[in-house]
């Protein structure tokens, strides 16, 4: 049984009366709040593992409750909302969202992003290790990436780009984290450089470049690694 603690963050009571019995169902202590301001006194008096926040509010937006958890904690959080606009997904996972969900929603989509976004704060202080993924195995302490025991020569962008999506695998990394992260803040609009590198790096790791099974695009917002199986 997973006994980890989920903070359910939502004014909508019918959320709350789905959400609960049905993480509680799949093996986890739910604890409840409908505001920001009891969202962050929440996290920080019952030390809940992971948060499911939706924006929308009363009390204030909940970028904001990002912004101030982050200030302070490495929580995973995952957004749970209604707004579908692309600069609202963006903007939450570059204040630092892991993960972001539109509503309506189905219950085993939102336990798998759980389960994703627990597994890599597990993962975030651990020694890099090698990670294999549809045959493709990265090595980042030797800098050596193979492809079903062959060697693939990247080059050094295109290593580090791999390396960022591969340390955040199964979680969206947007153009702009992975412009700045990668090229420097300069670059941060360059959203057809950033293009450019993912074609070159897809046909160099992928089985079939035009339908990609480890570096996916999430339209709009950026790329996702598929998790290491």
């Amino acid at each position: 049984m997973n006994q980890s603690r989920i903070l359910v963050v939502d004014d909508e009571p019918q959320i709350q009366r789905f959400l609960k019995p049905s993480l509680t169902a799949a093996g986890y202590e739910v604890v409840e709040a409908a505001t920001g301001a009891e969202a962050l006194k929440a996290v920080a008096t019952q030390a809940p593992d992971l948060v499911i926040l939706d924006l929308g509010l009363p009390d204030m937006d909940g970028k904001e409750v990002i912004v101030s958890l982050r200030g302070w904690s490495d929580i995973p959080i995952v957004i749970l909302s209604a707004r579908d606009r692309e600069s609202e997904k963006i903007a939450a996972l570059d204040l630092g969202a892991d993960d972001y969900i539109e509503k309506p929603f189905g219950i085993g989509e939102l336990t798998a992003r759980i389960r994703t976004a627990l597994r890599h704060r597990g993962r975030r202080d651990a020694i890099p290790a090698i990670t294999e993924i549809d045959g493709l195995t990265i090595d980042p302490v030797k800098r050596l990436v193979s492809r079903d025991g062959e060697m693939v020569h990247l080059t050094p962008k295109e290593y580090d780009l791999l390396l960022l999506l591969a340390r955040h695998a199964g979680r969206v990394v947007t153009h702009r984290t992975l412009l700045t992260s990668v090229w420097g803040p300069a670059h941060g609009d360059d959203l057809h450089y950033l293009r450019v590198f993912i074609g070159q790096l897809r046909h160099k790791i992928e089985r079939d470049p035009t339908q990609p099974r480890i570096v996916r695009t999430e339209p709009g917002v950026g790329y996702r690694m598929a998790e290491q199986e």
